[in-house]
């Protein structure tokens, strides 16, 4: 089997841990609220102790998939995910289940890494571009169906499924693990990533070897060069670099506000007279922009290594999570959502992409760039909280906090550019 056809199944398997971990991990604030009465500034202690963990625990599992293997990292997080949802469907206290998300997001740590580096593994940089931009298509597709149906999987099949739904996701995606590396054994590619000579000139008859040369064949570039195969723009490695640092400060103030907003949209949606199920389906429209966002950055590169696009990207994100979490209606709430999800896409795109471009030891870097997520994951919500325990007489200070604080983040990001300019 050909290093195209098995990054087919790297990308099936990484649609299915989007699936999963955004299922459990978005709605278990609904979960805790409703189960034992969390409210929003328990929500978000819950939140910054699940960026904590993530962020040295992507710097392992990134380090341990460069040394140990990349099937192994992957296996290893699967089961402790197994693992940590099994042990949730048999607890009934909220201290029980606060382990139960430790757990889970320590195991979650050992896969996106592992996932990011197997993609871009052996590829050119036009193929990293390309690889990026299908990855993050996956995962984000997939991700906000999760959000979108799964507020009404809660109310129609029970607070359990919150377990069961995604440990069936992740039987399955351990299997297909398991599948892949005994394919990737067979022929000489190392870690199973090694780039072929071609997906279309090697592929065999079927429906899977058909659909891996549909999904990663490269188009030759037209002369405009927007397409998903052309060249990144011209980066000396200087530039590169600095492009590199802002994105890994950018990336964290995106997931800063983003998990903020998971935290407390139990508490927006409250407020709107939402129903769960009604939450799911109003307050998941930034994944489908930032999902929207994502198919624009793969087809067209002119935004690689442009300042005033990353700018751009993050004051519309600090203006559009103010209006969220404030949102006077639901009109409000969905209009600010599209910018909001726009904004964190090129975000994610840019530091992901950057990170992939200039690494050679790939496993590693995608820890970093995972660690970096779980930083903006702590930040946000922990000044979240703390506000709301100083000032708990006023219901908007986390909202006027974490929003002061992804002002600073804008202010660093314009620092750093000038900074580096010659």
């Amino acid at each position: 089997m050909s290093s195209r056809q098995l990054k087919t199944g790297y990308f099936i398997v990484e649609g299915l841990n989007s699936f999963a971990t955004v299922y459990y991990l978005y709605y278990l604030y609904f979960f805790m609220q409703s189960a034992f009465g969390f409210d929003n500034r328990a929500n978000l202690e819950l939140a910054a102790l699940n960026g904590a963990l993530y962020t040295g625990g992507s710097l392992l599992g990134g380090k341990f998939a460069q040394r140990v293997g990349y099937f192994p990292a992957l296996k290893l997080g699967f089961v402790m995910m197994l693992a940590a949802l099994g042990a949730g469907l048999g607890l009934d206290s909220a201290r029980g289940q606060v382990l139960v998300m430790a757990m889970m997001v320590i195991g979650m740590c050992f896969t996106w890494p592992t996932l990011e580096a197997m993609v871009s593994e052996g590829e050119t940089p036009a193929g990293v571009q390309h690889m990026v931009g299908i990855y993050n298509v996956v995962w984000a597709g997939t991700g906000a169906l999760a959000y979108f149906t799964g507020g009404a999987m809660l109310e129609h099949l029970g607070l359990k499924s919150l377990f069961y739904v995604p440990m069936a996701v992740q039987l399955g995606q351990l299997g297909l693990t398991i599948w892949l590396e005994r394919r990737a054994t067979l022929g000489p590619v190392n870690h199973g990533v090694r780039p072929s000579s071609g997906a279309a000139s090697q592929a065999k008859e079927g429906v899977f070897e058909k659909a891996s040369a549909a999904l990663l064949d490269k188009p030759a570039a037209p002369e405009d060069g927007r397409t998903p195969s052309s060249e990144l723009n011209p980066r000396p490695i200087a530039r590169a670099r600095t492009f590199l640092k802002m994105a890994w400060l950018a990336n964290p103030f995106a997931y800063v506000a983003i998990n903020t907003l998971i935290a407390v949209m139990p508490g927006v949606a409250s407020k709107l007279g939402l129903s769960t199920m009604l939450a799911g389906f109003c307050c998941s429209l930034w994944c489908f922009a930032r999902l929207g966002a994502f198919f624009g950055l793969w087809y067209w590169s002119g935004w690689h290594y442009r300042f005033l696009w990353l700018l751009g990207a993050f004051a519309a994100m600090v203006a559009a999570f103010a209006v969220i979490v404030l949102a006077p209606n639901v009109a409000v709430l969905v209009l600010a959502q599209i910018v909001f999800g726009c904004a964190i896409g090129l975000i994610y795109y840019s530091s992901l992409l950057y990170s992939m471009d200039l690494s050679d030891t790939k496993g590693e870097h995608g820890g970093i760039h995972e660690a970096a997520i779980g930083v903006g994951n702590f930040a946000g919500p922990a000044v979240g909280a703390a506000s709301l325990h100083f000032l708990p007489q006023y219901a908007s200070s986390a909202a006027v906090a974490v929003s002061l604080l992804l002002l600073l983040g804008l202010g660093g990001l314009v620092a750093i550019w000038r900074r580096n300019q010659p």
